[in-house]
C-alpha cells in the first residue's frame, strides 16, 4: 500500500529576523537556502526587472540576451517595431536558443534539432514534423513569452502574472528616471563594461550616499561635492537620490580638467534633467545613474549566493552631436568598474562578503535613523532609505520580525 507523502517543514518559515527595525542579519548574504528562496519569491515573484533599454535594440530585428537570476531571457525588437521578451530556451528540449549578448536576426534556430523560430517567437519549421505525435501544431509550440512593458525606453520584464502594471510599480520614481534618461529616454548606446564581484547581489544594491566622500578618495582629490538634493523611497522599495550639479573647480589633479565638465548642463542653461545628477535603485537590483554627463544602467545579475555579474551600459542622447558623444565616452572611462569609484566599492563588498560569519550577527543602519520614524522620509545621504527596502524584502521572503 502506497503511503501518502508529507512535505517536510521549511526551516526558513521560522527564520528569526532581528527585532530592531534598523538591523539586518549578515547571513542573508551567504546562506544558500535563503538565496534559493529569493529565486522563487523575488526574482520569479511579482516584481518587474529591467532587461534592456531600446538603445540596446536600435533597429528592428535587433536582440539582446540577459538573465533574471537563473532564468535566461531573450529580448527582441520585432520587424513590427514591438519589443517582446521570451524564455531563452527552445520549446522542444529546452536548449538555450541564443548565446550572443546582442545581435541582429530575423530567425532563431536551435542547434540541437534545428527547430526554427521567428522574431515574434513563433515556431516556423521543425525537421521530420510528419513523424511527430498526432495533433502536433507549430502554433502551440512557440517560445514561452514573458510579460514585457516599457517606460522611457527601459524594457521591463516579469515572470509573474500577479505583478502590478508597470506604471503602478514605478510610481514615485518617474522624475528620477527622467533625470537619468535625459527627459525623454530617446537614447543611443555608447558601449558596455562587464565585471564580476565576489559578493552577494544585495550588497551591491544596498549601497548608500553616506559612504561616498569617505570611501572614494577621488571626491576629496577633485573637491567633488554634491548640490542640494533629496532621497525618495517608494512603496515598492525603489530609491532615487537626486541632486543639483555643482560645478567642479580645477584642483590640479587632472592633466585635462575638461573631463569633469558638465557640458550637457551648460548647454541646457543649468535647467532641466541635464542639470541634475541622480542614483536610482530599481528593485530588486538594477542601478540607473547619471554621474557628471554620463547616464549609466547597471544590471546586477546574481550568479550564486556570493557572486554577482555587473553589466555596465553607457548611453547618450540620440540627438548628441559628435563633440558631446566624445565627451560622454571619455567620462565613461572615468566611471566604469575599474575607474575612480567602483573599484573601491567592489573591494568593500568583497570584504563584507568574507565577514558574514562574524559577530555581532547583524549589520546596523544608523545615519538618519530614529526609532519609530517613517522610513520613507530619508535625508539625501541617510542610510534610512535602505531600511525601507529591507523591510519589503523581509515581507517578500516571508520572514517575521522578532519581538524585543
Amino acid at each position: 500500500m502506497d503511503m501518502p507523502l508529507r512535505s517536510l517543514p521549511d526551516p526558513l518559515d521560522d527564520y528569526p529576523w532581528p527585532a530592531a527595525e534598523n538591523e539586518v542579519p549578515k547571513e542573508v548574504f551567504s546562506r544558500e537556502d535563503i538565496y534559493q528562496r529569493e529565486l522563487v519569491r523575488l526574482f520569479a515573484g511579482p516584481v518587474w526587472h529591467v532587461a534592456a533599454h531600446r538603445a540596446e535594440l536600435p533597429k528592428r530585428n535587433d536582440f539582446k540576451t540577459t538573465w533574471i537570476a537563473n532564468t535566461p531571457i531573450l529580448v527582441i525588437q520585432g520587424a513590427d517595431g514591438v519589443v517582446r521578451a521570451f524564455h531563452n530556451a527552445c520549446s522542444h528540449r529546452g536548449v538555450m536558443l541564443e548565446t550572443r549578448r546582442r545581435g541582429h536576426a530575423k530567425e532563431f534556430e536551435c542547434p540541437y534539432h534545428r527547430w526554427l523560430f521567428d522574431d515574434q517567437g513563433r515556431l516556423r519549421a521543425c525537421p521530420a514534423e510528419k513523424d511527430f505525435i498526432p495533433g502536433f501544431d507549430k502554433a502551440d509550440n512557440g517560445l514561452a513569452q514573458v510579460r514585457c512593458e516599457e517606460f522611457l525606453g527601459l524594457v521591463f520584464v516579469t515572470l509573474n502574472a500577479a505583478t502590478p502594471p508597470l506604471r503602478e510599480y514605478l510610481k514615485g520614481l518617474e522624475p528620477g528616471l527622467e533625470t537619468v534618461l535625459m527627459g525623454d529616454g530617446d537614447c543611443q548606446l555608447l558601449g558596455y563594461h562587464k565585471t564580476i564581484i565576489d559578493a552577494n547581489w544585495k550588497l551591491y544594491r544596498d549601497n548608500d550616499g553616506y559612504h561616498t566622500p569617505l570611501l572614494h578618495k577621488a571626491f576629496t582629490w577633485l573637491n567633488w561635492q554634491g548640490g542640494k538634493g533629496s532621497q525618495i523611497i517608494t512603496e515598492h522599495g525603489h530609491m532615487a537620490v537626486t541632486a543639483d550639479l555643482k560645478p567642479l573647480s580645477d584642483t590640479g589633479v587632472l592633466n585635462d580638467p575638461s573631463l569633469l565638465e558638465f557640458k550637457a548642463a551648460i548647454r541646457a542653461g543649468g535647467e532641466g534633467p541635464q542639470a541634475k545628477t541622480a542614483v536610482i535603485v530599481v528593485s530588486p537590483g538594477t542601478l540607473i545613474s547619471k554621474a557628471l554627463d554620463l547616464p549609466i544602467i547597471r544590471y546586477a545579475l546574481p550568479k550564486g549566493v556570493d557572486r554577482t555579474e555587473i553589466h555596465w551600459t553607457f548611453i547618450a542622447h540620440r540627438n548628441d552631436d559628435p563633440e558631446m558623444l566624445q565627451h560622454r565616452i571619455r567620462q565613461a572611462n572615468m566611471m566604469g568598474p575599474s575607474a575612480m569609484i567602483s573599484l573601491e566599492d567592489a573591494a568593500v563588498f568583497n570584504r563584507a562578503q568574507k565577514a558574514t560569519a562574524t559577530q555581532p550577527p547583524n549589520t546596523q543602519f544608523v545615519k538618519g535613523y530614529r526609532p519609530g520614524m517613517n522610513l520613507a522620509e530619508a535625508g539625501q545621504n541617510d542610510e534610512v532609505g535602505n531600511l525601507a527596502w529591507w523591510d519589503l524584502y523581509r515581507r517578500q521572503m516571508g520572514f517575521e520580525r522578532g519581538v524585543e
